[in-house]
């Protein structure tokens, strides 16, 4: 069946009640087709068109009806037990995935080849590009989308969104650098070759304050390509006295002749900063 199709059906059948998504067997069909789609790569659930990222909401209803279709099940993995609704994902040799244990992906996620997994949790919807590395204990959540040779740290919190069904995931795009224990939820969006330094933590209502100017600049739920940013704090006065909220904070750019294989601590270092 077609995408375009399969859309039309995805819309008319997510109106219905949950109860028959369960029990009719063309919409079960149709939801796994989905599913089978994503977890190929064939579809994904934001595509970058005209110079914007624009969410397919029609995928993540899909992805919500994947849950009401299918049944709880034990899932033994050698003398590992899990007990879930969603199939791991296998068969990393064919598709040209390194992946060291226990990193675990779930079925309906997209993992391109020469992708690194160390001990990490890739979620269903998610995306992610070629020659990317995914280091230990980083989680990337449902439907985050993540671009070509981005490195994302040890610790690293990648926020999922399926609901609401028009709000963008988190987005990662191509070679960024996500320093250790950074926290990125809520929509936020990191555009190309940006670099965050150790426990930046954005959501959609942080302030991020660009200081490379006379005068800050703020702004929110987006860092601009090529910036270099680190954790920040900005006072606030409350009832009970004045305390610091944290914030980030856009120190500099890095240079598009820059290699974009950058480490971290060079990227500081250009501009007089290292943590």
């Amino acid at each position: 069946m077609k995408v375009n199709q399969l859309k039309l059906e995805i819309e008319n059948y997510w109106d219905k009640k949950k109860e028959v998504w369960s029990t009719n067997d063309s919409i079960r069909k149709i939801v796994i087709h989905v599913i089978d789609y994503v977890e190929q790569g064939s579809i994904r659930v934001s595509d970058f068109i005209n110079g914007k990222w624009r969410v397919n909401e029609w995928i993540k209803k899909a992805i919500i009806m994947y849950f009401s279709i299918k049944k709880m099940k034990t899932i033994e993995l050698g003398p590992f037990e899990f007990y879930d609704k969603i199939p791991i994902k296998n068969k990393f040799k064919e598709k040209g995935i390194r992946v060291v244990p226990h990193a675990v992906v779930r079925y309906g996620s997209y993992i391109s080849p020469g992708v690194i997994l160390m001990p990490s949790y890739v979620n269903i919807g998610s995306y992610i590009g070629k020659e990317t590395m995914i280091d230990t204990w980083a989680t990337i959540g449902s439907c985050a989308q993540i671009g070509k040779r981005v490195h994302i740290s040890g610790g690293v919190g990648i926020g999922g969104v399926l609901e609401p069904i028009q709000d963008n995931p988190v987005i990662i795009e191509d070679n960024v650098f996500i320093g250790s224990r950074c926290i990125l939820v809520e929509g936020v969006l990191i555009e190309k070759e940006s670099v965050l330094g150790a426990n930046v933590v954005i959501t959609s209502s942080t302030k991020i304050f660009d200081v490379t100017n006379q005068k800050p600049i703020e702004i929110k739920g987006i860092i601009p390509k090529y910036s270099v940013v680190i954790p920040g704090s900005y006072p606030k006065k409350f009832p009970s006295g004045i305390y610091h909220i944290p914030c980030a904070m856009i120190i500099g750019k890095r240079k598009e002749s820059t290699n974009k294989k950058t480490s971290l601590n060079e990227a500081l270092r250009t501009h007089h900063l290292v943590l």
